[in-house]
């Protein structure tokens, strides 16, 4: 009985070792990839503290009436400095109409007040035209 040889050439190869796909990207592109998107938010970040510091210091309500409108006339190249800036006039009317109610309230208290203890209205201009008072009651006693 003849023996069973190798075919001619031999045989093929053998594949003995485990053929399983790479599971992603190498970790130097996750890496890489990591630092980029970091880096672009600390940019962000930065910027943004930068941007709310100038609106924080340039219109703080400690700066005197002068500097303040030195401080509007600059340019405002910070997008919340001018939002801010147009908060503030679109609300001056409500503000003024409030104030102007208060005044009203007041001027017509003390002519009562003035009426009750003279017995009559006297003129301290010499108008019949209103004229805003020009100094304010302020509590005696101030709580913080």
């Amino acid at each position: 009985m003849p023996q069973d040889m190798p075919p001619v050439g031999g045989y093929g190869p053998v594949q003995y070792k485990r053929n399983i796909p790479a599971r992603g990207f190498r970790p130097i592109t996750y890496l890489v990839g990591m630092h980029l998107l970091m880096g672009y938010g600390y940019y962000k970040l930065f910027h943004g503290i930068r941007e709310q510091k100038y609106v924080t210091h340039r219109f703080s309500p400690n700066r005197t009436p002068k500097e303040a409108q030195w401080l509007i006339a600059i340019d405002l190249n910070s997008e919340l400095a001018r939002e801010k800036v147009w908060g503030r006039l679109h609300i001056l009317p409500l503000l003024q109409a409030e104030e102007d109610r208060d005044q009203v309230r007041r001027h017509f208290a003390d002519k009562a007040r003035e009426k009750e203890l003279l017995g009559s209205e006297s003129k301290v201009y010499n108008t019949e035209r209103f004229v805003r008072p020009t100094f304010v009651y302020t509590p005696t006693k101030v709580t913080q």
